[in-house]
C-alpha cells in the first residue's frame, strides 16, 4: 500500500517471545487498544520455542495475533527476521514483549514516518515501566569513543526531548523500520545474536544515507532487563561493541577517534577487573576477549559494509557525541 497522507500504510508489529507469558497480557492488550486503524495493522508474535504456555495463551485470548512458533530456540535476531519475512507491512515495527504502549503509540510512529520520507527508522520514546515519568531512551546516540548511549536515560521526562528530531539510531525494543531500508541493509546481523544489533543496523542505515527520526509522542513503558541482562547482557555487549566499531565505523572516523576508542575500552576493562568477583564483570571481560578474537572474521564483514557508504564523512562525524 503506498504511503500518502490520505492512505494509511499497513504496519506490521513484530513481537519476539521466549517464555514471556507474564508480560503478554499487558503487551497485547495495549496493542489491541491502539487508535491506529485496525485494518492497517497486523500483529505478529514469533515464539522462540517457549515452554510456559505463551502460544496457547495468545491463540486463546488474542486471535487477531498471527503466531509463528519455532520448534527450537533460534535466538532473538532469527525471530525478528522470521517476523519480518512473514510481515506484509510497509513499516516493520519491532516491539519487546515486556512493554506497554500508549493508545496513540502506533499512530504517532506513522505520523512521524510520513512526515519524514528520508527516514529509514523511527524511534519511540521509552520510559520506565514502574516510574513512568523517567526516560530510558529518547533515541540512540553514538559516542565518538564507540560507545552507544541512550539519549535522556534516567532523566525525568519534562518534555525536553519532545521535538521530532534526527538521532543516530532507534532502540530495537520499540523501533519502526521502513521495509525498503530493512531490505536494503539486510536487517539485523545474525552474527550479533543479541544486543547492539540495533546499533549495528543504525550505522548501516546512516552509511546508506537513511535518517533515523525520534517520535516523541510514540510513548511506551519498558521493564528493564526482563528478557536479558546480567551475565548475558555483559558478555554480548562487551563483544558486540568491539564488533560494531570494527565493522561499521568508517576509516577516517576510526583513525580520528582511535585514541578515544582505546581509552574507552581500557576503562571498561579496568572497571570490570576492579569488580572481578562479580559474574557480570567477568562476563564483560570475556565479551571483550571474544570480540578481539573474532576481529579477523569481523574485518571480512567490514569489507562488505564500508563500500555501501553514500554520505560524506563529515555528515557522519556530526552524528557522533
Amino acid at each position: 500500500m503506498p504511503e500518502t497522507p490520505d492512505a494509511q500504510p499497513l504496519v506490521s508489529v513484530i513481537i519476539t517471545n521466549f517464555n514471556g507469558l507474564r508480560f503478554l497480557p499487558v503487551c497485547l492488550d495495549a496493542l489491541r487498544a491502539q487508535t491506529y486503524p485496525k485494518a492497517c495493522t497486523e500483529v505478529i508474535l514469533v515464539d522462540d520455542a517457549s515452554s510456559d504456555g505463551s502460544v496457547p495463551f495468545v491463540r486463546a485470548n488474542h486471535p487477531e495475533v498471527q503466531v509463528i512458533q519455532a520448534e527450537r530456540n533460534r535466538g532473538f535476531i532469527a525471530s525478528c527476521h522470521a517476523g519480518a519475512d512473514a510481515a506484509r507491512g510497509e513499516w516493520l515495527v519491532m516491539l519487546n514483549n515486556d512493554t506497554e504502549v500508549e493508545p496513540g503509540w502506533l499512530a504517532a510512529l506513522v505520523a512521524v514516518a510520513q512526515a519524514n520520507p528520508q527516514a529509514g527508522a523511527i524511534a519511540s520514546k521509552m520510559l520506565l515501566f514502574d516510574r513512568r515519568d523517567v526516560l530510558h531512551n529518547a533515541g540512540d546516540l553514538m559516542g565518538a569513543d564507540g560507545i552507544p548511549l541512550n539519549r535522556g536515560v534516567w532523566q525525568q521526562d519534562l518534555g525536553q526531548f519532545d521535538g521530532a528530531t534526527a538521532v543516530f539510531g532507534a532502540c530495537g525494543g520499540g523501533a519502526a523500520y521502513r521495509r525498503a531500508a530493512w531490505q536494503q541493509t539486510g536487517g539485523f546481523d545474525f552474527n550479533f545474536w543479541m544486543y547492539l544489533e540495533d546499533v549495528d543496523l543504525a550505522w548501516r542505515l546512516q552509511l546508506l544515507g537513511w535518517q533515523v527520526v525520534f517520535a516523541p509522542q510514540a510513548r511506551l513503558y519498558h521493564h528493564l532487563s526482563a528478557s536479558g541482562g546480567g551475565v548475558l547482557s555483559s558478555f554480548y555487549t562487551g563483544r558486540n561493541t568491539l564488533w560494531t566499531i570494527a565493522k561499521d565505523v568508517p576509516g577516517p572516523l576510526l583513525r580520528r577517534h582511535f585514541g578515544r576508542i582505546l581509552r574507552a575500552q581500557g576503562r571498561i576493562a579496568w572497571e570490570a577487573l576492579r569488580a572481578w568477583r562479580g559474574q557480570a564483570a567477568r562476563a564483560r571481560l570475556r565479551g571483550q576477549l571474544a570480540g578481539l578474537i573474532g576481529l579477523p572474521r569481523v574485518l571480512a564483514w567490514r569489507r562488505a559494509t564500508q563500500p555501501t557508504r553514500r554520505v560524506p564523512i563529515e555528515d557522519l562525524a556530526r552524528l557522533l557525541s
